[in-house]
């Protein structure tokens, strides 16, 4: 395998591997070029299995010459069975919960994190940053400390609590933007043209994306090197969307696996669905909106790989839909009462297409789907509030028996 170059989506030009992430030409996203021509799909499936235990058992297929040296790697989540939840929605298929909170950070940023650091530091970085929402804010601080770098992070100044905590704790430069994300990315995209820093969604982000291609790769692993027939997914940018379908296209193509790419349903909550809504309208482009959602780790109004996600979506005879804040807030719930998984509310939208998709029977008999759990439901606690009861009693038998009589009883 060698990397060839950064290179347009839109138009093909070929750049060197540095900062980049726009075509000069056509102002279109940049990507990683590989060559695999040279990789043998017996070897290769060797090395991945007597590699570490996370991210970089595949490094054959992320932009780095070698391994590099990672305190924090990420990788390797359970893939959980859900025969509860599948029998709660009535439906006779494999069903599997990928659940990527149990990374450092307890989100799936850690993948692309790891990724964007490691690039920085090979390509001479001393500070990183992000434009966040929440959970990358989390994971660059973390990964920042971890490998000695200075960090800062930018997030709508509005942001749920636990997760501005669970940043500012690892010594980073948090600053809360008065606006919403959009905005912040905008202020961003500034800053990485005046600084000289390695913004890990903007100027790196070509590298960054790679690392959610992993997650395709674990979970061809983990179903026994067998590909899923349907897959659920969040939608915030598209990136992770669209760069699964890329995992497993390149699997397929090295002959890692066998078979086609897996349906794609896509999800967002219905406060901020530009790709929802470009889907269903039949558009190829998304129109921007204004977040309006509890699922504040989703609401990216102008996502920048929407039409691909579209365009992945339709290739894969999937879809892209969109559920409300009640709706989400149910989807945490069964999966919490199902699973034992607790997911912040990125994981009640994906649960709650899922559940729109087999209240109408689009589920078929014997299919094996997998769902994707992003992040860890502690970091949207306030999603859950008012969603149980907890029964107060004095500290007596008599008490607990005046309480529960009627449970008991029955």
């Amino acid at each position: 395998m060698s990397i060839e170059s950064l290179k347009c989506k839109e138009c093909g030009t070929a750049y060197e591997l540095g900062a980049l992430y726009v075509c000069e030409r056509c102002f279109g996203p940049l990507e990683v070029a590989y060559d695999f021509s040279d990789l043998d799909p017996v070897e290769t499936r060797r090395r991945i299995q007597a590699g570490s235990q996370g991210i970089w058992r595949y490094a054959d297929f992320l932009p780095f010459e070698g391994r590099p040296n990672d305190p924090l790697e990420p990788g390797l989540t359970p893939l959980v069975k859900a025969d509860r939840l599948a029998e709660r929605l009535g439906l006779d298929a494999e069903l599997w919960i990928k659940n990527d909170a149990a990374n450092p950070t307890h989100s799936f940023k850690d993948r692309v994190v790891a990724v964007a650091v490691a690039k920085a530091q090979e390509l001479g970085f001393d500070t990183v940053a992000c434009a966040s929402t929440g959970n990358l804010a989390n994971a660059v601080a973390a990964h920042a400390a971890a490998a000695g770098l200075d960090s800062y992070v930018f997030v709508p100044a509005n942001l749920e609590e636990q997760k501005l905590l669970a940043t500012g704790v690892y010594g980073t430069n948090l600053v809360g933007v008065r606006g919403n994300y959009d905005d912040v990315n905008r202020l961003c995209t500034q800053l990485a043209e005046t600084h000289p820093w390695a913004f890990v969604n903007v100027n790196l982000r070509p590298y960054y994306a790679e690392g959610s291609k992993t997650l395709a790769y674990e979970t061809v692993e983990q179903l026994g090197w067998e590909l899923p027939d349907r897959v659920v997914v969040p939608i915030a940018s598209g990136s992770l969307f669209t760069k699964l379908g890329r995992g497993f296209q390149e699997w397929l193509d090295v002959g890692l696996v066998s078979g086609s790419q897996p349906i794609f349903n896509g999800s967002q909550a219905e406060g901020c669905s530009p790709v929802a809504t470009a889907f269903s309208e039949g558009w190829d482009v998304c129109k921007p909106q204004k977040p309006d959602t509890i699922a504040k780790s989703l609401a990216i109004g102008d996502p920048a790989d929407g039409p691909y996600a579209i365009e992945h979506a339709r290739a894969t005879s999937g879809a892209v839909e969109s559920v409300t804040d009640a709706e989400i807030r149910i989807g945490i719930k069964l999966l919490a009462e199902t699973t034992g998984i607790f997911t912040e509310t990125a994981g009640g939208v994906t649960v709650g297409v899922l559940r729109k998709l087999a209240e109408r029977g689009e589920i078929a008999s014997g299919e094996r789907v997998v769902v994707y759990i992003t992040g860890e439901g502690l970091k949207t606690l306030d999603a859950t509030r008012d969603t149980f009861q907890m029964h107060e009693i004095d500290p007596d038998l008599e008490s607990f028996e005046a309480e529960f009589r009627q449970e008991v009883a029955a």
